[in-house]
């Protein structure tokens, strides 16, 4: 399992770095076409949004399987043993449940409802859901790294 989740880790850091080069390279553009060019591009705007929705979400994805998202961590700092591993599962299938209710379900609905309206974006021309498939996406990669920390948790616990 941990060479799974290494291969994801790559993937996933890869393709954000991906993302950011674009969201870069786009707003550079924006910028040149607008003050050099004088004629500024339709497509920027709506492109550097969108990139930055994909970066933002799929980047949340990716800090929680680093463990790195935003935590109050004072009561685990309090405990120890295996209290402390109890609170750690507790925390992992709580983060576990609302990826798997809001961005899993709630995204695909989200998805399929604005692929079934034919949603177009403006300038870009793309249908909406797949603007919005980062959601269940990067639920699918929470849930993933949920289930990786709860089995490393229990495997801690078996050795205590």
């Amino acid at each position: 399992m941990n060479k799974v989740k290494n291969v994801i880790d790559t993937i996933l850091r890869w393709f954000l770095v991906f993302i950011i080069s674009l969201m870069t390279l786009n707003v550079l553009w924006q910028v040149f076409s607008r003050f050099v060019l004088q004629n500024p591009s339709s497509f920027t705007e709506e492109l550097a949004r969108y990139t930055l929705v994909w970066l933002g979400i799929l980047g949340a994805g990716y800090v929680a399987g680093q463990k790195m998202h935003l935590a109050i961590d004072l009561l685990s700092h309090k405990l120890s043993g295996k209290l402390k591993i109890y609170l750690e599962i507790f925390i992992q299938i709580s983060i576990l449940f609302f990826s798997f209710t809001v961005m899993l379900i709630g995204g695909y609905r989200l998805v399929s409802i604005t692929l079934s309206l034919n949603q177009i974006s403006a300038a870009l021309q793309i249908p909406l859901g797949y603007v919005y498939l980062v959601v269940p996406l990067s639920g699918i990669l929470i849930i993933f790294y949920c289930v990786y920390f709860i089995h490393d948790s229990i495997k801690k616990l078996k050795s205590l």
